[in-house]
């Protein structure tokens, strides 16, 4: 448990990163007893930019930033980066929120679950799309008994784009997206789940797909369209997640099967059904709604991914004075990604299960200490694990001319070879 925070005092936040950073940066206000101090990032010019529109300090290096009057720190930085970082503002005796990946390696993850037990500061994994109003919905269902014990889930996360799209938010060759397995960036669709349920992953199945039209002419990046995973949970539950690109239809949709019923995502908001014989007395076999937020609905209303990025503020914010843990911790943070980093050793050794370490035992901690199995170029691991299942692709001169003009259109000013 952390130090408690005074409450009169505003909690000091420094964020890495400007692009997607800027939605923490403008969330971390008086609302949540935040005050945003200071930006950092390497990307000069827009740093310059977003720094006088918030009027903060601005650092393009990261050590010079954290010697900042900092209590705590946003991470908003490239996917496969956010460890490292937290692991050295940790060290620093800041508290740390990082978003999309807690950890890129296996070894990342044992090595960032004990530093947050060594500094006793506090830890969150920034997954917004639990705290949606239907998913909060959801759990506070599951939590009433309703519809029983689940035993089986789905999760589905799929966001295709178009092809120039993908270059601009992927300026570079070895950009992280131009490499990531179709299984990592899972958390979107299993994290609500977890939080639904209370349920850990222990084993994982990955599977993935590769698009057809994978050679195109415009085409630079090595991974595949999308992946599904098979999640053994702690109660014997299996989870089925669905994800990344896939070209089908942009779907964003939870459900959870109990013993006694169902619940699920739907328009206009949630769903839940029994048959007949399972049906509590008083109540009607389906009924749909749209549910309301348990607080703050005004200000969740107003902020991105459903209201998902008002709630991680808040969360953060409320952990770090209370000193208790927050919900999604660096146990659940961690599990979630390497969830996705062991369904890409079961997709490469055709679907063969995977054991999930528990990050909370040490002895678990000590076998998987070394373990940097990497797709990254820039990854330190002794194996490299290929980027899609047909390894790596070297994209034709058409389409590194085709990527360099939407790069250049998109100001892009680095190398990409």
């Amino acid at each position: 448990m952390a130090r408690k925070f005074p409450r009169h005092k505003p909690i000091r936040v420094g964020v890495i990163g400007v692009g997607r950073g800027q939605s923490f940066a403008a969330g971390a206000g008086e609302v949540v007893g935040m005050k945003l101090v200071a930006l950092c990032d390497t990307w000069e010019d827009r740093l310059t930019q977003v720094g006088k529109q918030f009027k903060v300090a601005t650092y393009t290096d990261y050590d010079k930033f954290l010697e900042h009057d900092l209590d705590a720190v946003i991470l908003a930085n490239y996917f496969h980066q956010h460890a490292p970082f937290a692991i050295k503002a940790l060290k620093a005796g800041k508290h740390v929120m990082s978003e999309t990946a807690a950890n890129a390696t296996i070894a990342e993850g044992v090595e960032l679950c004990r530093t947050v037990e060594k500094t006793g500061m506090t830890y969150m994994f920034a997954e917004n799309y639990p705290f949606t109003a239907a998913n909060q919905e959801l759990r506070r269902l599951y939590r009433t008994g309703e519809i029983g014990t689940a035993l089986y889930g789905e999760g589905v996360y799929n966001h295709p784009s178009t092809a120039d799209d993908l270059l601009a938010m992927s300026p570079g060759l070895k950009h992280w997206r131009n490499w990531i397995p179709s299984t990592y960036y899972c958390s979107h669709a299993l994290a609500p789940l977890m939080y639904i349920t209370d349920l850990m992953p222990v084993k994982v199945n990955g599977f993935s797909m590769v698009d057809p039209n994978v050679k195109t002419p415009t085409n630079v990046r090595n991974g595949d369209a999308g992946s599904v995973i098979m999640c053994h949970m702690d109660n014997g539950a299996v989870f089925r997640v669905l994800g990344l690109g896939i070209g089908s239809e942009h779907r964003v949709k939870y459900e959870v099967h109990g013993t006694g019923g169902l619940i699920e995502t739907v328009a206009p908001g949630v769903r839940v059904f029994h048959e007949h014989w399972l049906t509590p007395r008083g109540q009607v076999q389906e009924r749909r709604y749209r549910p309301s937020w348990p607080e703050h609905g005004d200000l969740a209303a107003k902020a991105g991914h459903g209201g998902g990025d008002f709630w991680t503020n808040f969360n953060f914010s409320n952990a770090i004075r209370s000193g208790q843990p927050p919900y999604l911790d660096c146990y659940r943070g961690v599990a979630m990604c390497s969830a996705g980093i062991l369904a890409w050793r079961s997709a490469l050794a055709h679907g063969a299960p995977q054991d999930m370490p528990d990050f909370k035992k040490e002895s678990d901690r000590k076998k998987h200490e070394n373990d940097r199995w990497s797709p990254w170029p820039d990854g330190t691991g002794d194996g490299k694990a290929p980027p899609s299942i047909h390894g790596i692709k070297k994209p034709s001169t058409h389409a590194l001319q085709h990527a360099r003009r939407v790069w250049k259109r998109i100001g892009y000013k680095g190398k990409d070879q």
